[in-house]
């Protein structure tokens, strides 16, 4: 009996120094560069608001009734992506920013469903993200396919093929430099994805600059600035977030 307690007792013991563990690693998530923080401002062209859960923003001389929300890569500091997701709003959209518990999608999958409850003035929603966002939003969408109405991946691509047969139009945003999410993966998720799914390429891209929270493990060097991808992928969101306002 006393054997089996001691053994018990370790097992606990090994079960609390891996949690505490886990939480260390996920919670050393990459920050937000000055960009990032910046674009958090509000000013004529884009109102910026913190809500519960999610940073919103939103051209303040129109309501958009097209919205997107997006889930953050793993390990990154959701403020990250607030220079792109910025530009997105200031073309005319919606934009939310979900925060997710110890940097990490998965555990907030169901993140959308409140944005979608405080914002009923938005008739269209497309969920995506960057990364392991992008698997996030993509399980989101599998889910709840009749609150959807698009989705978009970040140099990412979905866990399964569930999204094939639900008729929800796809887009998939990709790096030729990325070295984490290569072109080769991107070019192999073909196969998880509707026959019409739209791919782009942003040509000298890699993984980290679709957001800005400086260099990644594992990618491959970007060979165009950081402002120039954010502008094409901006651009290529906004155009596929419009379309959905004609469906």
């Amino acid at each position: 009996m006393k054997t089996l307690k001691r053994v018990l007792l370790g097992l606990l013991v090994v079960a609390a120094i891996l949690t505490v563990g886990f939480v260390l690693w996920a919670s050393s998530a990459a920050q937000p560069t000055d960009a990032a923080l910046q674009a958090l401002k509000s000013d004529k062209r884009v109102s910026v608001r913190q809500e519960e859960g999610f940073i919103a923003f939103s051209p303040p001389a129109e309501t958009p009734t097209a919205g997107f929300i997006f889930y953050p890569g793993g390990r990154v500091d959701y403020r990250a992506y607030a220079p792109v997701l910025r530009m997105i709003a200031e073309r005319g959209c919606f934009v939310a920013l979900v925060k997710v518990n110890l940097n990490l999608a998965f555990f907030e999958i169901n993140a959308a469903d409140d944005v979608i409850l405080a914002h009923p003035e938005v008739a269209r929603w497309a969920v995506g993200g960057h990364s392991l966002g992008g698997v996030a939003a993509a399980g989101y969408a599998s889910a709840h396919p009749q609150a959807v109405d698009g989705v978009v991946f970040w140099a990412s691509y979905p866990a399964d093929d569930s999204l094939k047969g639900l008729g929800i139009p796809v887009l998939s945003v990709y790096g030729s430099n990325d070295g984490l999410s290569t072109p080769q993966l991107i070019e192999a998720s073909k196969t998880l994805l509707p026959p019409d799914a739209i791919f782009f390429l942003v040509e000298g891209g890699n993984h980290a600059q679709f957001g800005a929270y400086g260099f990644q493990s594992g990618d491959g060097v970007a060979a165009i600035p950081a402002e120039t991808q954010w502008t094409q992928v901006s651009e290529v969101t906004a155009i596929f977030l419009g379309a959905l306002r004609e469906r």
